[in-house]
């Protein structure tokens, strides 16, 4: 509670409005500027009370600031703005865009501070998101303000994430005179999220000036197209001219390192990380538990699990995933459960990843007892991946029957679903020999018209291996005649901190040949020691 015999200052009331905790205390402050300095006389005092309380992360203050707002006689382009960013911070984006009409209809011109957070509006939108959005660009050149970088920088962001009109994004870039850095980088990304990874590293290497939101970037392009070894060739090119990496640039290397199984290198980004104080991010302490899993070192993975103070569902899922994956599937079980004691609700990743466990350790009962608890006990609503995890479950324990038939009474047949649930039922058939089932599947995925080269491939094998020549001759001849192209066989392997990919009858490496050579003297001294 405020004491005070001597009347506060102005300045001083909004200072201390940014210290409340409590709508209490901020109550108290809007009394005490109603009483020193009245709306009719300078709004400005309230405007800058409602600036506060919106922007604030308590769910209440904001309240209270729309409560100020709609009863204020006098306002300015200041508060409407305030609003407006309030509203988007609060995820209602509606809201924002009726605001924005009410200050025109008050006879107010918006001016530079509008325009990004109502863009911003327009990006979150769940109807007519588009439309509205190439309306407020209207108004954005009506109004002047086609010049102004931060402006340029939000429409950027609307057309390449909503919209996916690149031509427009690179318009509104070409006529902005004043390119910043975050200009720059709003197309880089913009091009990075639509898949154009070619011209993202065109504006990306013209670029004047780079911040490490720039490099970020760049390697998130490259890692949406799975490029990750250029993510750490990036890497290396950042570190190389002085550029600090943030959480952001760490948690792009991490997740490559995971995939190129480049454990030496992601030790690095985790010494760095600890010698920076960052190892405490959520989001990069969940990085380094993914890396570490992919990478089998699943003991280094529970260290970091357990150093983390405040788990959140994220994490927690990303350590089942990986004791699933390295044959734990007891401790991931164990982990799902101690989740549920501690309050924190599982998700459909988290579901995913619990019912793969039992998969690998063939707990057939408990997967299927996680499947049909998933709604009514813990209010997750299986999807089709979760279906797809029961047929596996079913397929790897042998009981092929029984997910044929989970596939016709619960999914409504083959019909509508993917490769990987008629894969994981095929190739169960092949492995236990149960060519009856997967001479069904295979006539009825024919019938359906699937071209999978892995379905085909798969039943080709299985054909061949119980001796079913003639249908074995059919799989080939329809691989042959879709041309149905098949994906090579990768590898890789880290030598001294540098990956090395490489593919199936690809010779375009540059030891290649030695390569070669290499292997051809293994084959005879491995033939040799045979005779």
């Amino acid at each position: 509670m405020i004491q005070t015999t001597t009347p506060l200052k102005t300045d001083h009331l909004i200072s201390l409005s940014r210290k409340c905790k409590t709508l209490k205390q901020l109550a108290q402050i809007h009394a005490h500027l109603l009483k020193s300095s009245p709306p009719h006389q300078n709004p400005n005092p309230i405007s800058q009370l409602v600036a506060v309380a919106a922007m604030s992360d308590n769910a209440s203050f904001f309240s209270y600031a729309r409560s100020i707002f709609e009863h204020l006689h006098y306002c300015n382009t200041f508060t409407y703005n305030t609003m407006i960013r309030g509203y988007v911070q609060s995820r209602c984006p509606l809201h924002a865009v009726r605001c924005y009409l009410d200050m025109l209809n008050y006879g107010l011109r918006a001016n530079n501070y509008t325009f990004p957070p109502l863009i911003k509006a327009c990006t979150i939108l769940d109807d007519n998101s588009e439309i509205t959005g190439r309306l407020v660009h209207a108004h954005v050149v009506k109004f002047g303000f086609r010049d102004d970088p931060f402006v340029s920088t939000a429409l950027i962001e609307f057309y390449s994430s909503v919209v996916g009109d690149m031509v427009t994004a690179r318009s509104v870039f070409d006529e902005c005179p004043k390119r910043d850095v975050v200009l720059w980088t709003a197309m880089a990304d913009g091009y990075g999220k639509v898949g154009d990874v070619g011209r993202a590293r065109e504006v990306f290497d013209e670029m004047p000036e780079r911040n490490a939101v720039s490099w970020s970037a760049m390697m998130a392009a490259y890692s949406w197209l799975s490029d990750f070894r250029e993510v750490v060739c990036l890497f290396g090119k950042m570190l190389e001219v002085g550029t600090k990496p943030n959480e952001s640039v760490l948690v792009s290397v991490l997740t490559a390192c995971a995939h190129l199984g480049a454990v030496t290198q992601g030790l690095w980004v985790h010494s760095y990380a600890k010698r920076n104080k960052l190892d405490s991010n959520p989001i990069l302490a969940t990085a380094l538990v993914d890396m570490y899993s992919k990478c089998g070192f699943v003991e280094s993975a529970l260290a970091v699990f357990e150093g983390i103070t405040d788990k959140d569902v994220e994490v927690c899922n990303a350590m089942i995933t990986g004791l699933s994956m390295n044959g734990n599937a007891r401790k991931s079980l164990g982990l799902f459960n101690k989740m549920a004691i501690n309050g924190i609700q599982p998700t459909v990743t988290t579901f995913v990843a619990v019912i793969t466990a039992c998969t690998h350790a063939k707990m057939v009962n408990e997967g299927l007892k996680l499947f049909y608890e998933m709604d009514t006990i813990y209010g997750v609503k299986p999807r089709w991946e979760h279906y797809a995890c029961v047929v596996d479950l079913l397929a790897r324990a042998g009981m092929v029957e029984e997910a044929e038939k989970f596939i016709e009474q619960k999914m409504g047949g083959l019909g509508g679903w993917d490769a990987n649930v008629w894969g994981a039922l095929l190739s169960a058939c092949r492995v236990y020999g149960n060519v009856e089932v997967g001479n069904r599947v295979w006539r009825k995925l024919v019938d359906m018209g699937v071209n999978d080269c892995g379905a085909c491939v798969l039943s080709y094998n299985m054909y061949k291996e119980a001796g079913w020549e003639r249908q074995a001759m059919r799989a080939r001849k329809l691989i042959s005649k879709a041309a149905m192209p098949k994906q090579p066989g990768c590898s890789v392997i880290e030598v001294n901190g540098l990956v090395e990919e490489f593919l199936a009858g690809d010779l375009c490496h540059p030891q290649a040949q030695n390569i070669v050579n290499m292997l051809d003297s293994l084959f005879k001294m491995v033939n040799f020691e045979d005779f």
